[in-house]
């Protein structure tokens, strides 16, 4: 009986820099990094727009206000973007993010299938707006770490701040739903 030597693999280590070796996959992934910089540049810039007929739109002080003041950060989110644009040395540039159009009109919808002035209206807009909340959080979670993967330090640090605020507005959003809004909308 022959015996069969077991071969172990060979482990192969990828260097931070393994990019350098091969410029048109550093080039394909830093091209497709800035198209998704557009993305939400777009997406935020929309957001601009239509968080001001969310928040009028709301019934509740609370979220009316979450909603105002979260509006104030996302004015300071695209101009971050434009920072990140001007670190890549790219002109800020917009492309329509098919994804966040359809969560906008999302949130439309609801206040055009709510009662004005009820809680249900409220705990809908507070869905909308979570909605938006998660797709911002992953979009930024995974270009900070695309950004760190290209070696853009400092990009990667704008987009970890801005993840971080997204972050804190879907709690936001949580707690005034958990504190009083869902037991209100079950009552109406």
């Amino acid at each position: 009986m022959a015996t069969t030597k077991k071969s172990t693999p060979k482990k192969t280590t990828r260097s931070p820099k393994s990019n350098e070796s091969k410029p048109e996959a550093a080039s394909a992934l830093m091209e497709l990094f800035v198209d998704e910089i557009k993305d939400i540049y777009w997406a935020e810039k929309h957001l601009v727009k239509t968080l001001p007929k969310l928040a009028k739109g709301a019934a509740s002080e609370a979220l009316r206000d979450a909603i105002n003041e979260h509006l104030e950060v996302t004015k300071t989110h695209v101009s971050r973007l434009e920072e990140v644009f001007e670190l890549l040395d790219k002109r800020p540039q917009a492309k329509k993010c098919e994804a966040m159009e359809g969560l906008a009109e999302e949130g439309a919808g609801v206040l055009e299938d709510t009662e004005a002035g009820t809680a249900t209206r409220d705990v809908g807009i507070i869905l909308a707006a979570q909605k938006t909340e998660h797709y911002e959080i992953a979009t930024y979670g995974g270009l900070s770490v695309l950004a760190k993967t290209l070696n853009l330090t400092d990009v990667a640090n704008l987009l970890d701040q801005t993840l971080a605020e997204e972050k804190e507005a879907d709690d936001t959003l949580t707690n005034i739903a958990e504190n009083n809004i869902n037991v209100e909308a079950s009552e109406e």
